[in-house]
């Protein structure tokens, strides 16, 4: 049995050779971590793919199935009082116009808004405040170990 880097298990290894298998086996778990990313966010694309193609199908057949509801409204005021057919068309026309103002209304209301919203502006501040803070940042002094301290000078005798 031997080591990742080929060295018998259990046989002493220089520093050299640890660093060299443990810098060996972290370029391998980044290189694992990130294809593992990559098939996660293709996977999340294709379904995010997959999701948009069922709303806009659900899309397309609401919106051909509006003249259908459209007829059926004014054959229904017309069962209903018995006005002229022309005049049935036009009350279902105006009760289109009448939701499709109030849906206007309601977009008009959330985009002032977004308009109003300052979220990208607060957050590139707040990036824009931590790395001024991050670059005025100095290290901490560390403390002398015993092989940093100063040594006394010794004289010598010459004789």
């Amino acid at each position: 049995m031997s080591a990742p880097d080929g060295s018998p298990v259990g046989a002493e290894r220089s520093i050299g050779q640890l660093f060299a298998s443990a810098t060996t086996e972290m370029s391998a778990l980044v290189h694992d971590e990130i294809a593992l990313a990559k098939a996660q966010l293709k996977q999340d694309v294709k379904r995010g793919a997959m999701s948009g193609g069922a709303f806009s199908a659900a899309g397309a057949v609401l919106l051909f199935s509006l003249p259908m509801l459209n007829f059926a409204l004014a054959y229904g005021i017309r069962t209903w009082s018995g006005w002229n057919l022309a005049l049935c068309f036009l009350l279902s026309f105006g009760a289109n116009v009448m939701v499709a103002g109030l849906l206007g209304l309601i977009g008009l209301v959330f985009a002032k808004k977004a308009k109003k919203s300052k979220g990208p502006q607060k957050v590139a501040a707040s990036m824009k405040q931590t790395a001024g803070v991050l670059q005025n940042a100095k290290p901490h002094p560390r403390e002398p170990q015993q092989a940093d301290k100063a040594v006394e000078p010794v004289a010598r005798s010459s004789s």
